[in-house]
């Protein structure tokens, strides 16, 4: 399980092409028909970094009900379908002492399923294999680097979470929070406080966006921003850093 970064082939680390270079085959997960471009990156971290022509496995991803209120049972039902496609792949493409890699998006460890389908595979018990896991720089690190800030301040606690969670109000205990998979905008409802946003999109790409500023003067730009570049694109990748004042 390869970390491959948020988006630029610089990111990938020495230890990742060391690994891609081991590695028989690539299986390339395919989403949906907009994010062929995340694929074409895929391609080009190989093409630069593999010796050789590297033997590559496109995967279906499975559909995936976004909108399901039933949001856990829905992305089980996903793991469990992504888990047999891959096991099905892996049997079929790698012999007895073979080795394969996936690509991993950013980290393997940072809101990513890789590894959750993975320990369905090895449950299942049906394909015997080891695994080894390779860092890569995560959007929220590729974020803090482009705003030149730090993701915490002294003394004071930082948390990853997600927009779903964010829209039901600020964590408790959290001073600085990063937020990952945000698609409705939850930063909007601290448009009234003093909250800064440093937000970012495509981070690590030749469409990488970056927005800075109070989140009550900057959620407008931020929005037109998305909406136009989801239509431009058909997709957006984002991840925001929110800080409030520090508490006395």
């Amino acid at each position: 399980m390869v970390g491959v970064g948020a988006g630029d082939p610089e990111h990938v680390t020495v230890q990742a092409i060391k690994a891609l270079n081991r590695a028989e085959v690539v299986f390339v997960v395919e989403k949906r028909a907009e994010t062929d471009e995340l694929v074409r990156l895929r391609h080009e971290i190989l093409e630069r970094y593999v010796e050789g022509s590297p033997r590559t496995v496109a995967l279906p991803d499975p559909p995936r009900d976004r909108c399901s209120p039933a949001y856990r049972q829905a992305v089980e039902k996903w793991r469990a379908e992504r888990a047999e496609l891959w096991e099905q792949a892996i049997a079929r493409e790698l012999g007895d002492d073979g080795c394969g890699a996936f690509l991993v998006w950013g980290d393997p460890a940072i809101y990513d399923s890789t590894l959750a389908v993975i320990d369905r595979i090895l449950a299942r018990g049906i394909v015997e294999l080891a695994h080894e896991v390779i860092p890569g720089i995560s959007s929220p690190q590729a974020l803090a680097a482009r705003q030149r800030i730090a993701f915490n301040r002294v003394g004071g606690a930082v948390q990853i979470t997600t927009g779903r969670r964010l829209a039901t109000g600020w964590p408790e205990g959290a001073d600085d929070l990063i937020v990952m998979l945000d698609p409705d905008c939850a930063f909007t409802r601290f448009a009234g406080e003093e909250v800064d946003i440093y937000w970012g999109a495509y981070l690590g790409t030749e469409d990488e966006i970056l927005v800075s500023g109070r989140v009550g003067e900057v959620v407008e730009e931020i929005r037109r921003l998305r909406s136009d570049a989801r239509e431009r694109k058909g997709w957006v990748m984002d991840t925001y850093l929110l800080r409030r004042p520090p508490r006395s």
